[in-house]
């Protein structure tokens, strides 16, 4: 079965520690806006919800590539870019509904969480408070979490 990072909302301070951890591993350098994996929203002061990639079922980021360079991994279901056929025309940076596609200026590159090649991903390992996790997929949990994005996003995009 497939491995997901699952997020907790109430275990989460906002310390950034998942975001400096993946941009250390995959940039080199501790630099949040660069990190694959976290995205927080803010809903009011000191609120906030952490939303990860979804690796979804039916990716729309890889449908919407016109260079072919996104692909999903049958046997752990990880959405990747393949950075040597990316065109970084940010096609599927739009087409993601919950923004968890990004383009990496300095790879002129889309960019997305990968699970570390599906290893223990680096965001979970440093996690303090154990608000990341990374367990087996929960079909009807990763529906309402679907949900819950979506509506928020919606909602942001209201104001």
């Amino acid at each position: 079965m497939q491995k997901l990072i699952r997020v907790e909302p109430s275990k989460c301070i906002g310390c950034k520690t998942c975001e400096l951890s993946c941009s250390l591993k995959h940039f080199d350098e501790f630099a949040p806006s660069k990190s694959r994996i976290v995205n927080e929203i803010f809903m009011d002061e000191a609120a906030f919800v952490t939303v990860t990639c979804m690796q979804c079922d039916e990716p729309w980021c890889l449908k919407a590539c016109p260079a072919g360079a996104i692909s999903k991994n049958s046997d752990t279901g990880v959405v990747l870019v393949d950075e040597n056929q990316c065109v970084g025309c940010r096609t599927c940076v739009s087409a993601c509904p919950f923004g968890m596609i990004k383009y990496a200026e300095s790879k002129m590159k889309a960019d997305k969480c990968d699970l570390c090649g599906g290893d223990y991903p680096e965001c979970v390992a440093f996690c303090p408070t154990g608000c990341l996790t990374f367990e087996e997929e929960d079909t009807p949990t990763r529906s309402k979490i679907k949900k819950f994005a979506t509506s928020v996003k919606e909602g942001l995009m209201e104001v």
